[in-house]
C-alpha cells in the first residue's frame, strides 16, 4: 500500500495532457479578488460587492472550461494579507486553500488595487508566504492590478502607474519577473474582457514553461496531498471488500475521515505557529520603523523650528541693521545741511 501511495504521489503532478490549471487569488480585503475570479471564470461565481470588511469569509473553489477546452480552477481567498484577522484564521485558510488545490497551484495571483494605497501589511505578507512556502513561491506569482477602468479614465498607462509605485511594490514586481496584468472587472466590453484574460493565461503558461509544466509544491502541499491520497486509497480498499456490512463500512469511513481531519488539524497548527512568529516579528519590525519615523519627524520638526527661529532672528538683525543704516544716513544728511 505504501508503494502504491508513493507511485500516486509521483504521478500527482499535472502534465500538459491533464488540460487543467489551478489558480489561487490572494490579496488584501477590498482589492477585488472575487471580482477578478469572476472575470477569469466568465460568470458571477463568487460573491463580489463593495465592502470595507470583505464578503469572502472562507476559501472556495469554482471552475470553468475555456474555449480551448482547458479547465480552470480558481480559488478565491479571504483577506490573507490582513494581519488584523490573526494567525489562526490566516493559517486555517492557507491550509484550506492547499486542500482545495488537489492538483497543485499553477499560479498565485497577488491582487493589488490601483485605487488603494499599497500598505506595509501587503509588503509583509509576501515575506510571510516566502517563510511558509520558501523562495520558490515567487516563481509562480503574478501581480494583478484591479481598477483598469480608473487607470484608463486618468489616461495613464500601466508603465506610468508602475513608475510612480513605492519601491517595495516595485520590488515585488521585479521578484515576479515583471509578470503583471491589469484587470477592469467592470467592463462590459467582451473584446476587452477576453483580451485581459488572454494576457493572464499567457503569463500562467509562461510560468508552466519555466517550471517544466509542474505546479507549485512544498512540504506542506506534499503532506496535504499524501493525506488526501491515503484517504482515497483506504476508502477504495474498504469499498472493494464485500465482507463489510453497511454499518461497518460507515464506521470505517468515519474513522478514515477523522484521521484525515486530524492530520489537517496538525498541519494547520504548524502553519499557525509559523505565521504567529512571522507576524509577531513583522509587527515588531513595523512598530520599530514607525518609532524611528516618528523620531525622525520629531527631529526634523525641531530642526525646522530651530531654523525658523534662526531665520526670524536673522530677519530681526537685518531689520535693525537697516534701521541703523537709515538713521546714520539721516544724521549725515542733517550735518551736510548745516554745513
Amino acid at each position: 500500500m505504501e508503494d502504491d501511495l508513493v507511485d500516486l504521489l509521483e504521478n500527482w503532478e499535472l502534465t500538459p495532457a491533464s488540460n487543467s490549471i489551478s489558480l489561487a487569488i490572494v490579496g488584501k480585503t477590498g482589492n477585488g479578488k472575487s471580482a477578478t475570479g469572476n472575470s477569469i471564470l466568465g460568470r458571477e461565481a463568487f460573491i463580489s460587492d463593495l465592502s470595507p470588511c470583505g464578503v469572502t469569509c472562507t476559501s472556495e473553489l469554482k471552475s470553468a472550461i475555456f474555449k480551448d477546452g482547458r479547465a480552470v480552477n480558481v480559488i478565491d481567498t479571504p483577506g490573507l494579507f490582513d494581519f488584523s484577522t490573526g494567525s489562526e484564521f490566516i493559517g486555517r485558510e492557507i491550509v484550506r486553500c492547499i486542500d482545495l488545490a488537489k492538483d497543485g497551484l499553477h499560479a498565485v495571483l497577488m491582487v493589488f488595487s490601483i485605487s488603494s494605497r499599497f500598505t506595509r501589511e501587503e509588503e509583509a505578507a509576501i515575506q510571510s508566504l516566502k517563510t511558509l512556502f520558501g523562495d520558490k513561491i515567487v516563481d509562480y506569482m503574478i501581480v494583478v492590478f484591479t481598477g483598469g477602468d480608473t487607470l484608463e479614465a486618468s489616461r495613464k498607462t500601466l508603465k506610468d502607474y508602475i513608475s510612480r509605485c513605492p519601491e517595495p511594490l516595485k520590488n515585488i514586481i521585479n521578484l515576479c519577473k515583471n509578470r503583471v496584468v491589469v484587470f477592469d472587472n467592470n467592463t462590459k466590453d467582451k473584446i476587452k474582457r477576453e483580451g485581459q484574460l488572454k494576457q493572464l493565461i499567457s503569463l500562467v503558461d509562461s510560468i508552466a514553461a519555466s517550471n517544466g509544466g509542474k505546479p507549485f509544491s512544498s512540504k506542506i502541499f506534499s503532506q496535504v496531498k499524501e493525506g488526501a491520497l491515503r484517504r482515497q486509497q483506504m476508502e477504495e480498499a474498504i469499498e472493494a471488500n464485500k465482507e463489510y456490512s453497511a454499518k461497518e463500512l460507515s464506521q470505517l469511513k468515519e474513522e478514515i475521515y477523522k484521521s484525515y481531519d486530524d492530520q489537517i488539524k496538525r498541519i494547520t497548527e504548524m502553519v499557525e505557529e509559523k505565521l504567529h512568529f512571522t507576524i509577531e516579528r513583522l509587527e515588531k519590525q513595523l512598530a520599530e520603523e514607525q518609532t524611528a519615523r516618528l523620531k525622525a519627524e520629531k527631529i526634523a520638526e525641531a530642526s525646522r523650528l530651530k531654523s525658523d527661529e534662526e531665520i526670524k532672528k536673522l530677519k530681526a538683525e537685518l531689520q535693525r541693521a537697516l534701521e541703523e543704516s537709515q538713521e546714520f544716513r539721516k544724521q549725515a544728511e542733517n550735518r551736510c545741511a548745516i554745513l
